[in-house]
């Protein structure tokens, strides 16, 4: 199965990923953030209804500068954040950073604003290491805030959510290590049961994975 989702994911097609029984027991939409489109952003609006996010590994995440959220709003001496500090219930910290829009954009919010800034970071990432600075050139592509919210990946080893688990596999592809994700909601307004996205997933034609696949996969692939 894993084989398959990673050539979905090679040919531009979404897969499902369930993070694991006793965390979030969510599921995601999942997308290789290099071939995002107007229309995907669109299906995982319609499909998805969660918050769409792109991720990005940390040792990405550090060349540019980029930190978590909390990191800011702990560092910014702001008393209010003292009494924000995240306790999550399924994990130690959340991997929100910044939200970005591409400076070519108006308003950052249709579906081809968001396309055009997420497909232009993933390409960004893909070219990062060839960059003598990468902050200032960030800073001359992107601004801060914005309406897509970039999740910094810990690494599997550090934490298992979506944010690392999506990273990892198309990591795995061999494709930019970035990915678009989105929760699944059900109609009743809450996130979609596992039963209910597998039947979801098989009747859109579209791959579901549990994390536990990913990991067992991850660690023999990382050998």
């Amino acid at each position: 199965m894993i084989e398959e989702a990673i050539e979905a994911l090679k040919r531009g097609d979404f897969i499902f990923i369930f993070d694991g029984e006793g965390r979030e027991e969510e599921t995601d939409i999942v997308i290789a953030s290099q071939f995002i489109t107007p229309e995907k952003i669109r299906f995982m609006r319609r499909e998805g209804g969660g918050l769409i996010c792109t991720t990005l590994p940390k040792n990405y995440a550090d060349k540019i500068g980029l930190p978590y959220l909390h990191e800011i709003f702990q560092r910014s001496g702001y008393p209010i954040f003292k009494y924000l500090t995240p306790k999550v219930r399924y994990d130690t910290m959340p991997s929100f950073s910044i939200t970005i829009n591409h400076r070519d954009n108006f308003t950052g919010i249709p579906d081809k604003d968001r396309a055009k800034t997420i497909k232009e970071f993933a390409e960004f990432l893909n070219k990062i290491e060839k960059i003598e600075k990468p902050m200032k050139e960030f800073g001359e592509e992107f601004i801060s805030p914005g309406h897509v919210h970039l999740l910094i990946s810990s690494g599997l080893e550090k934490r298992r959510g979506h944010t690392e688990l999506s990273t990892a596999i198309v990591s795995m592809a061999g494709l930019i290590p970035s990915a678009t994700i989105v929760e699944i909601l059900a109609k009743d307004g809450n996130s979609m049961s596992k039963e209910d996205a597998m039947k979801f997933a098989d009747e859109q034609g579209i791959i579901f994975l549990e994390g536990k696949d990913i990991l067992d996969a991850w660690y023999k692939w990382s050998e």
